[in-house]
């Protein structure tokens, strides 16, 4: 700490290339929290899915309906405690980007099955008492600017009503929060009965079975266990555990997860060289201060660890500065006004941003500080 003043003085020398080289080091940290934010949303549900759940969809696509009757069935197998139907219902709210996931239920059912989702005692005997009534999750209805009573109609593009028309009418009694950080609070759920004795077609069809099964540790094998009882059917099953269900499905629209990765990490090579490139000019401009620093006392090891300290002040600064903006932003809310499942920046990589200031910094600067160290005194004043 007492050379602090001195390495403070020689980080202002040049102090547009100082600055100039933090806010490099601010943005690619900020890039950093931003896009850890929006690849936690496309995983979202993966970190929080239940290992005690599976889905059970058709063998051959999650388009290809299941028979309501598969539910009892599933039950009787060994090992399963719980099935719930889920049916994707597709609508769209007054425009077609308002576009969010409604799901038809068996609302007793469905709120055991998922715990992670909150609701008060009042609005959960009033949605199972509605036949109408529909629950949705805190971000869309903020989203919306929904409120209890709502009514709100949602105009069907797959599930046409048996008069005809598109347009399903509910009304929200009930607005659920997550129990968890990550829980999808995009949601609209409603009611399994009205909606099959509405529709037009499919009657006693439904999209896909959420089941829990008593011991994680046996999830292949009941999954094989399901698969078997309806092996050679009209309507064969695939099943899996939750979590690679909802990574499958993120990834239908590609590897978020490495795209994201690779981005970043084409961002931190590029800062990399720059910080590098920063401090080797920092130590070539000031080769003759260095080469008085050591005529005077200042041992190898002294001048490499000054040189050094410059380097990490310089990387945590920005890089402190930038991982704080990140999470500043994305506490203000989803900036795509609720359409993400879920948008916060990971603990795990907040502390990998931490860990990268580290090593940044360090890398950065310690070819130019071996380099410091090793100066012989007549030499450098030569130069």
């Amino acid at each position: 700490m007492k050379y602090a003043l001195l390495v403070w003085s020689n980080l202002k020398r040049k102090k547009t290339r100082t600055v100039l080289t933090v806010l490099s080091i601010l943005v690619a940290f900020l890039l950093f929290g931003l896009l850890g934010a929006i690849r936690q949303s496309f995983s979202q549900g993966v970190d929080v899915a239940g290992v005690d759940r599976l889905i059970v969809r058709h063998k051959v696509t999650l388009a290809q309906l299941l028979p309501s009757a598969y539910e009892a069935r599933i039950e009787q197998i060994t090992g399963v405690e719980e099935a719930v139907a889920q049916t994707w219902f597709g609508g769209i709210y007054q425009k077609p980007s308002n576009f969010f996931a409604q799901l038809p239920v068996e609302p007793a059912e469905f709120l055991d099955m998922y715990p992670e989702i909150l609701l008060s005692d009042e609005e959960r005997d009033t949605w199972l008492r509605t036949r109408t009534g529909a629950i949705a999750g805190r971000s869309i209805a903020e989203r919306f600017g929904w409120s209890i009573g709502d009514r709100i109609p949602i105009n069907a593009t797959i599930w046409t009503r048996k008069d005809g028309s598109q347009t399903w009418d509910f009304e929200l009694v009930g607005i659920y929060d997550g129990a968890k950080k990550g829980t999808d609070e995009t949601q609209f759920l409603f009611h399994y009965d009205y909606f099959d004795e509405g529709r037009r077609f499919g009657q006693g069809m439904i999209g896909w079975y959420v089941v829990r099964i008593a011991d994680p540790e046996r999830a292949a094998e009941v999954s094989a266990m399901i698969d078997s009882e309806f092996a050679n059917s009209p309507t064969e099953t695939k099943s899996e555990p939750e979590g690679a269900f909802l990574q499958a499905f993120a990834n239908q629209i590609g590897d978020v997860g490495f795209i994201m990765t690779s981005i970043v990490a084409a961002v931190f090579f590029t800062i990399l060289l720059v910080a590098g490139n920063t401090m080797a000019y920092a130590v070539r401009e000031r080769t003759n201060e260095l080469a008085v620093l050591k005529a005077i006392g200042f041992t190898d090891r002294g001048v490499l660890g000054l040189v050094l300290a410059e380097s990490f002040v310089l990387v945590i600064i920005g890089g402190g500065a930038g991982l704080a903006l990140a999470w500043l932003l994305v506490s203000l809310g989803d900036p795509t006004n609720g359409m993400l499942p879920s948008y916060f920046i990971p603990t795990r990589d907040m502390v990998i941003g931490v860990v990268l200031i580290f090593v940044m910094a360090f890398v950065a600067g310690i070819l130019p500080a071996v380099q410091a160290g090793r100066l012989r005194v007549a030499d450098a004043l030569r130069r």
